[in-house]
């Protein structure tokens, strides 16, 4: 997430009432998760097991709960509870309607069809030539291109899934992030596309959806993909141009597929895969698998 305007680091430990390590007139540009973060960005930390990742990330502003040596050219922001604390910078400068509120803002391009029975949030922006069936839901801040097709009952913008446990509950890290459609993408029928956390989820342009597909936070899927029923994507994934997950795929989160791959249906990805046919729980090679299956059956 970006603020409308650069912020100092003093102003952001004002708000939250922490420490600082750095010049108080240090620029800050916003706020992001640990995979997508980009310089002049806040990330936050709160666990000795990814200090090093954030310290070394791209963040040049570390939101951390235990003050150490600040890298060159980088600030810290000291607090009890970065991960409270994240989301108190994020919905301050990112206000959260959640359909509370209907500000009739959308912005809507010529010839563009939506049933009326669909649901439209805050901040949207829909190009020209989209279609969107019934009883679609349209979260806010959500950005949908030229000549799109969405189709009955999916839901564009909806939180990501991201908690922590505290004090045996379950703490929900809010979503200020939104989705965006490139033009000339097709959406089938009860799709669930959650916004990114501080960032964009993004269906490359010419990328063709089936029904009953969830893509998680920050995911970013790239053009003329074919993805078809049931596939789950995790949040932070990189899928490439003209993948083809085929039916039931799963890929866990902050996974990279290369461009021009195809997943066989059934497929589970836990790493990033170079371009090539897979098969698998594990993500297998298809050739290989194919040699092994012949010699587990010419066993005697």
């Amino acid at each position: 997430m970006r603020f409308h305007s650069p912020q100092k680091l003093k102003t952001i430990a004002d708000l939250i009432g922490s420490k600082f390590v750095g010049s108080e007139d240090f620029e800050v540009l916003g706020t992001n998760e640990i995979h997508m973060v980009k310089p002049g960005e806040i990330v936050f930390v709160n666990h000795p097991k990814y200090y090093d990742k954030a310290l070394n990330s791209p963040a040049t502003i570390i939101l951390i709960d235990k003050e150490v040596d600040c890298p060159e050219g980088k600030a810290l922001l000291i607090s009890e509870d970065p991960f409270r604390d994240f989301n108190k910078i994020n919905t301050h400068f990112t206000r959260i309607y959640n359909f509370r509120e209907e500000l009739h803002d959308a912005e809507i391009g010529e010839g563009t069809h939506i049933h009326h029975s669909a649901v439209i949030g805050n901040n949207v922006k829909i190009g020209k030539n989209t279609l969107i069936f019934p009883n679609v839901v349209i979260g806010d801040r959500t950005v949908i291109g030229d000549n799109v097709v969405i189709q009955s009952n999916t839901v564009l913008g909806g939180d990501a899934f991201y908690y922590r446990k505290l004090n045996g509950n379950f703490d929900r890290l809010i979503s200020v992030g939104n989705v965006v459609i490139e033009n000339n993408v097709e959406i089938g029928n009860g799709c669930t596309i959650d916004r990114g956390v501080t960032d964009s989820t993004i269906i490359g342009e010419g990328s063709v959806l089936d029904n009953q597909i969830q893509i998680g936070h920050d995911t970013i899927i790239g053009k003329k993909c074919l993805i078809a029923s049931q596939v789950g994507i995790a949040g932070c994934c990189v899928i490439g141009d003209e993948v083809t997950l085929w039916g039931q795929v799963g890929i866990a989160s902050g996974n990279k597929i290369e461009s021009g791959s195809v997943l066989l249906g059934k497929t589970g990805v836990n790493r990033d895969l170079e371009k090539g046919t897979y098969i698998g729980m594990f993500a297998e090679d298809f050739k290989t698998y194919l040699k092994k299956e012949v010699k587990l059956r010419n066993l005697k």
